[in-house]
């Protein structure tokens, strides 16, 4: 998730051309301060498919408890959303916590999810407010093949660090500088990955990079947590016990006026449900073969999951 930050860091003026909305008439969620009074709440979302099937499930789950729900999706950036938000244009979208915390404060340490909770606590202010974090998280991950892992008895990133010299290292560019790609598994687990084994693929974890994977071009990659390809191809996401990569755990933010007992404990409900596998398997209806629609595939599985129906 620490790349993926890079769809995030869109110029204002190309925000305000390229902003897809849907439902509420397709209006920019910007162009007029929304109310905060009443009990209807509107459900927005970032521009990539994941955050859009968690928005509809949101929306899907209020509807069952009771709620008038609107949606405005695919609204862009952080830079656009959360202005949104804080002038209820929109009452509510799934973030990361990760993220969040690093644009709201700048200066922000916390790596792991309890220290991540604890820091967004204090940087929220007073306008915005959030839910209970899911388990589920799309973050950042060292992958690799499971002949691989089965052949060195990989658990663990530290496990890979015995073979240093041995593995070829695939990722975007900017992996090789930032704190979180080489020079934190360097830090953290002492991989060092010599510049001669370092292959620069610039699909942000796509599907480039896990066929340099699969096809044996390089022996690890960084790789989404949430993305189908990894169920698809069997590859192995190697455990971060140090918290190399931040936390980015699935997590409803809300304007604090548009935020009630109901509408938290409804909510509250899917994070307990959404975990890193209900989140791929969500993933996968959207962008797998099948290609589900988004509030389609929502729909089935908050029915699965026993949410279609209130809270309690």
């Amino acid at each position: 998730m620490m790349l993926r930050a890079t769809r995030f860091l869109v110029a204002a003026a190309a925000l305000a051309a390229a902003m897809i909305l849907s439902a509420c008439g397709n209006s920019d969620p910007l162009a007029a301060t929304g109310s905060c009074e009443g009990d209807g709440l509107t459900v927005g979302s970032a521009n990539f498919p994941e955050s859009e099937t968690v928005a509809n499930v949101y929306a899907e789950v209020l509807r069952a408890n009771g709620f008038k729900v609107d949606t405005r999706l695919n609204i862009g950036s952080r830079e656009a959303y959360i202005p949104a938000l804080r002038q209820c244009a929109i009452s509510v979208i799934p973030e990361y916590n990760g993220n969040l915390l690093q644009y709201l404060d700048k200066g922000a340490t916390a790596t792991s999810s309890a220290d991540i909770d604890t820091a967004l606590s204090k940087a929220l202010g007073s306008d915005l407010a959030i839910g209970t974090p899911a388990p589920g998280q799309d973050s950042d991950a060292v992958v690799v093949t499971k002949a691989t892992a089965e052949r060195w008895n990989l658990r663990t990133i530290a496990d890979l660090a015995a073979h240093s010299a041995e593995v070829k290292f695939g990722a975007p560019a900017e992996f090789q500088e930032r704190a979180g790609g080489l020079p934190g598994l360097k830090k953290n687990y002492n991989l060092d990955i010599a510049a001669n084994n370092f292959v620069p693929i610039a699909d942000g974890g796509g599907p480039a990079t896990v066929r340099a994977l699969v096809d044996g071009q390089v022996t690890a990659a960084n790789v989404f947590t949430t993305s189908p390809a990894i169920a698809q191809n069997n590859l192995v996401v190697l455990e971060d016990p140090k918290h190399n990569f931040p936390a980015q755990n699935v997590v409803p933010l809300f304007n604090a006026a548009k935020k009630s007992d109901k509408s938290l404990a409804a909510l509250n409900a899917v994070s307990a449900k959404l975990t890193t596998d209900e989140l791929i398997k969500l993933n996968e209806a959207v962008s797998g073969s099948s290609k589900t629609e988004p509030k389609a595939a929502a729909a089935a599985w908050v029915a699965a999951q026993g949410l279609n129906k209130p809270t309690g």
